[in-house]
């Protein structure tokens, strides 16, 4: 390709005549070079490209300039090229430009353009809050400054030993403390404005978008050196609403949480599936908590979890335990089962079975060696077998019916009871071990005979809800009537405590799944 010029006066452009060299003398002219961005230009009209060149002295140049070989274009590999023939003196607002060797005197030498300043540089980034890296580990939000009043109605819950903390638009914060719902002293009503800037200062970005574009959020938020809470937040009424549930920071030992020693057990096994089950508030977590805390302080192990959210912080102990938050880690729990077999784990933590999918992944692991906990919403030991069977298509029931009796280790089940002196609730539970006999039942399709299994397996640490509730009332701990209202049979209750003529109306079909009741902010006491 042919160098070409132009003179700048709308003249057509021309091949550039050979260059003359010139040696760094005094007075020598000006030489040329591209411009450091070799930019090419078109000339107007013509569609021709013109290259742009810069006057360099002599003395910073050492007499040479530099041409692009093998034709224009950034980038290219320069070779030195004589110097150019002298140049016409610029008009003013105008470039220098070439003409041939034998015309004009000489241009006077140019002085060199000062450096370009170099781009300021941008400042450096901040460190991230504390509540944006807590979100991105699943940690939960660390509470910040500005969320004064937020964080004095949640320390103001904790003080009066509530377990939880409902805010919305027209009523004052109202906190549930054992198992009754109450107004929160020295607040007033919330208004939609306030409540909405509130909470919306401890939420992520992230989080904001997930709560505008689904109108529902389950997260984590912790007051420092108070507690963690679990919090779910919704639309109603075309403003929004929350629930604050309390956890401990202090995980409680399982003797603590009045659970009997067979459970105890369960965190000792080298593999298969454990089941914990009851309503919603019947301390479901804060028991396997204790679980894979026993796990971490008693085995060498990886320990994995996947909850929804992330609700007690495990600490590396004995064991290494990873934790993963669904929304945060992961996108779903049947995503994270997906991959969790491909990350060497000892003992899984599956936050709750909720679809097919879920409860598939988790039986395969139970069979091949690992030891699974989950949880789901059943009220007794029978319900439970059969709600992991009829999430099932009807053809895979049967194969799936000798998959868990394979795999089935043990079922807790539990509820919270109001403490006759009214100091707090306590726990009420029912247990199956997975015995020969009960593994038969389940193979067979015959759940409804695991309730009589269950009273007959005392030696194996078994026992019903009813004979718990019945020990418990037995002992004073709970009333009566807190006893009928919990059991699952009225008749075999009324046996056991030996009041077999006085039932209250109704009492017949109470079960345990009117509970809603939720463990209190020291633990399920």
């Amino acid at each position: 390709m042919t160098e070409s010029y132009s003179t700048g006066r709308g003249e057509p452009t021309r091949p550039l005549p050979p260059y003359r060299t010139a040696g760094p003398q005094a007075g020598a002219p000006p030489v040329y070079s591209p411009v450091p961005s070799m930019s090419h230009v078109p000339d107007e009209g013509r569609g021709s490209v013109t290259q742009a060149f810069t006057p360099v002295p002599p003395q910073a140049s050492g007499g040479q300039t530099f041409l692009p070989a093998g034709g224009p274009g950034p980038g290219g590999p320069f070779q030195p090229a004589p110097v150019p023939p002298p140049v016409a003196p610029a008009v003013a607002g105008q470039p220098a430009y070439y003409v041939p060797a034998q015309a004009g005197p000489p241009a006077p030498v140019v002085a060199p353009a000062p450096p370009a300043a170099e781009p300021p540089r941008p400042p450096a980034r901040a460190a991230a809050p504390a509540r944006d890296r807590a979100a991105r580990s699943g940690l939960g939000q660390e509470s910040q400054e500005g969320d004064i009043q937020l964080d004095s109605a949640l320390i103001a819950m904790i003080e009066a030993g509530a377990s939880d903390l409902h805010l919305t638009v027209g009523s004052p914060p109202m906190i549930r403390s054992h198992g009754a719902l109450k107004a929160l002293d020295g607040f007033e009503s919330i208004r939609p404005d306030g409540l909405r800037r509130s909470i919306y200062s401890i939420l992520t970005q992230r989080q904001r978008e997930t709560f505008e574009a689904n109108l529902e959020l389950d997260f984590a938020y912790a007051v420092r050196g108070k507690a963690r809470f679990r919090v779910n937040l919704y639309q109603q009424r075309e403003s929004i609403g929350a629930a604050f549930r309390v956890i401990p920071y202090e995980i409680k030992p399982l003797e603590d949480l009045g659970v009997p020693p067979v459970v105890s057990s369960f965190a000792g096994l080298p593999r298969g599936l454990v089941l914990v089950t009851g309503p919603t508030g019947s301390g479901k977590s804060t028991t396997l908590a204790a679980v894979i805390d026993l796990a971490n302080r008693t085995r060498a192990d990886h320990i994995m979890t996947v909850e929804d959210p992330i609700e007690f912080l495990h600490r590396h102990k004995k064991s290494l335990i990873n934790q993963r938050e669904v929304g945060a880690d992961t996108h779903s729990f049947a995503n994270a089962l997906k991959h969790v077999l491909r990350q060497d784990p000892d003992i899984i933590l599956v936050g709750e079975m909720r679809d097919l999918e879920t409860i598939s992944v988790a039986l395969t692991a139970a069979e091949t060696g690992h030891l699974v906990f989950a949880t789901l919403h059943t009220q007794d030991a029978a319900q439970t077998i059969d709600r992991v069977i009829d999430v099932f298509p009807a053809e895979q029931q049967s194969q799936v019916r000798t998959q868990l009796a394979s795999a089935i280790q043990g079922v807790v089940c539990q509820t919270l009871c109001k403490k006759a002196n009214g100091t707090g609730r306590a726990v009420a539970t029912e247990v199956m071990v997975a015995t020969p006999a009960i593994r038969n039942l389940i193979r067979e399709g015959k759940t409804h005979q695991i309730y009589s299994a269950m009273q007959a397996g005392a030696d194996h640490g078994m026992y019903t809800m009813d004979q718990h509730l019945a020990d418990l009332v037995k002992k004073g701990t709970i009333t009566y009537e807190v006893g009928v209202e919990k059991c699952h049979h009225i008749e075999d209750f009324n046996k056991l405590v030996g009041r077999t003529a006085r039932t209250n109306q109704g009492a017949s079909t109470l079960n345990s799944g009117t509970m809603g009741y939720s463990p209190a902010g020291n633990g399920m006491r």
